[in-house]
């Protein structure tokens, strides 16, 4: 009971981590657009890197821990994780957003080893009947580091300044280029830390054992991925409930920034502050849920929480602005619960299947890819009703809420 509760401490550093890592998003996509002279649109395609390694990678991860084990796949994915945080330095140089798509792409692709390791780990490390509750607790650690980067790793990235080419002062040291440099080298901070973190935790990972579970047992001449598990219904769902939900929570969190400095005229500091806010609404989120699973079943709080934010969307389709504003907070609070329960709901009784469950929940975290985009590109092309955007994330939270509202026939097949 000690080892695994070792093991479950461990495990949750990870989640912490990869939120730390993807939660930076918006603060980036505000500072590109800066950087590179980006348009809302443009700048988007930050997340469409990173999260395109969550389509790409999670079979060959899923193959690569079928043959090996899931202590081995999470400190090969904190090591390439690590070195993508470290390329910012000489990524500083070269100051291309092509080279910057890259180097997230790099970072998605060590978090993808974590994020398809860590969430069956955690479902299976325990008691089936209380997984939806105890990855609930986890990802909690997941809420803690979204809330640490939009609050006070933002603001080591973002300045307060936004000039352009012709407003820049005269007196600027460097000029333009000096302001580009000062800007550039921001961001390498946050990325430092964070690659030097990773290095420490895949060292003690490295010294501490962690138990092996079920499927770690089987025979490994087996599957190294089955593609019959998608018939299961409750998974296959499951699979286009998660695209749905990961695509609407990241129009939201991507565009946050640029919402509260381009559409509602707050300046950057300020606009932090409300970031931080709003993760801190995920966080209380998560852990008011984690306490509440213990009295009502996992499915009804999925569907209730789901609706809340379908509403919390109209509100901010209707009034944009503060009003918008404020409803993304209740958002945040809402959203909280719907991933991790999603997941562990889709893998209930897999077995050995487990890791290839996981493989095609992680895969749709490709919804991160293509809806923020749509999102931004509506947003952008609607310049006077920029909220009206807002149709797409509602549409989403519609489907996790079907998804709750339908598992219990699902699972029976």
């Amino acid at each position: 009971m000690k080892k695994n509760q070792l093991a479950l401490g461990l495990i949750f550093c990870l989640f912490f981590l990869w939120a730390i890592s993807s939660n930076l998003l918006p603060t980036m996509i505000r500072q590109l657009m800066k950087t590179c002279e980006l348009n809302t649109f443009e700048a988007s395609f930050t997340e469409s890197a990173y999260w395109l390694a969550y389509f790409i990678c999670p079979i060959p991860i899923a193959m690569f821990m079928r043959r090996f084990s899931y202590r081995v796949g999470i400190v090969t994915g904190l090591l390439i994780a690590a070195c993508g945080g470290l390329l910012f330095f000489p990524a500083a140089q070269v100051k291309s957003y092509g080279v910057y798509l890259c180097i997230f792409f790099v970072i998605a692709t060590g978090m993808c080893f974590l994020e398809t390791a860590a969430n069956p780990y955690v479902t299976v490390l325990g008691d089936s009947h209380t997984a939806p509750r105890r990855l609930n607790l986890a990802q909690s650690f997941n809420g803690l580091g979204a809330f640490i980067s939009a609050m006070f790793l933002s603001k080591l990235v973002l300045s307060g300044n936004d000039f352009t080419r012709e407003t820049i002062p005269a007196d600027y040291p460097g000029g333009w280029e000096g302001f580009i440099q000062t800007e550039t080298d921001a961001m390498k901070l946050p990325y430092l830390i964070l690659a030097l973190v990773l290095i420490a935790v895949a060292v003690m990972l490295i010294v501490v054992k962690l138990p092996k579970v079920g499927d770690e047992s089987a025979d490994k001449k087996g599957k190294l991925i089955d593609f019959s598990t998608l018939k299961k219904p409750h998974l296959l769902w499951g699979v286009i409930a998660q695209f749905f939900y990961n695509g609407g929570q990241t129009a939201i969190n991507s565009l946050f920034l640029v919402y509260c400095c381009t559409y509602a005229g707050i300046d950057e500091d300020t606009a932090t502050t409300f970031f931080g806010l709003y993760m801190l609404a995920f966080l209380l989120g998560r852990w008011v849920g984690t306490l509440i699973m213990a009295k009502i079943e996992p499915t009804k709080m999925l569907t209730f929480y789901a609706l809340a934010n379908v509403v919390l969307c109209v509100v901010i389709m209707s009034f944009g602005g503060y009003v918008g504003l404020y409803a993304m907070l209740a958002v945040s609070f809402f959203m909280s619960i719907i991933y991790p329960t999603q997941f562990s709901l889709a893998l209930h009784g897999l077995g050995e299947q487990t890791k290839s469950g996981s493989a095609f929940l992680v895969m749709a975290i490709v919804g991160n890819a293509c809806v923020p985009q749509f999102t931004a590109y509506i947003m952008h092309q609607n310049e006077t009703f920029y909220q009206v955007a807002y149709i797409v994330p509602l549409v989403c939270f519609a489907v996790c809420a079907y998804y709750g509202y339908k598992y219990k026939s699902l699972l029976k097949g």
